[in-house]
């Protein structure tokens, strides 16, 4: 499934709850499904700056795709990590860097949050890119 394909399937789901409560309660499940992360990994190197609540966030590149895990110790937070991954996880550094997240306006996320958890959402996204940037630098650099 493309990243787009991914987005879409997002904002369909969305789309069936109008009550922001419902909404928040679906992003706490997706939190819930979040593969738990390897304790080794919850240390400062791997936590995002910019984030109010502690994001952890990791990547691998396998076959040439990125593989994320990330935990938050906040529950919506996690939700919106895992919402992220489920889109961008298992494409290619450049799938990633050329996509643009439009579902995060299109459900609504970005006006229902807090200041300080629309700047971690960016945050997020950024560090989400910046794995991808590296691994895609790194292979650019073999070729």
């Amino acid at each position: 499934m493309t990243i787009n394909e991914k987005q879409q399937e997002i904002i369909d789901e969305f789309a069936e709850v109008d009550d922001w409560m419902e909404r928040y309660a679906m992003i706490i499940d997706l939190g819930n499904q979040l593969p738990e992360i390897d304790p080794a990994l919850k240390t400062p190197a791997h936590l995002i700056e910019g984030c109010q609540s502690r994001v952890w966030l990791d990547a691998e590149l396998r076959d040439g795709k990125v593989y994320y895990t990330a935990d938050s110790d906040a529950i919506i937070v996690k939700g919106i990590i895992s919402l992220l991954i489920s889109v961008l996880d298992g494409h290619t550094p450049d799938e990633i860097l050329d996509s643009d997240l439009h579902f995060i306006d299109a459900i609504g996320l970005g006006e229902h949050l807090s200041p300080t958890r629309s700047n971690g959402l960016l945050a997020m996204v950024k560090q989400m890119r910046l794995y991808a940037l590296a691994f895609k630098a790194k292979e650019d650099a073999k070729s």
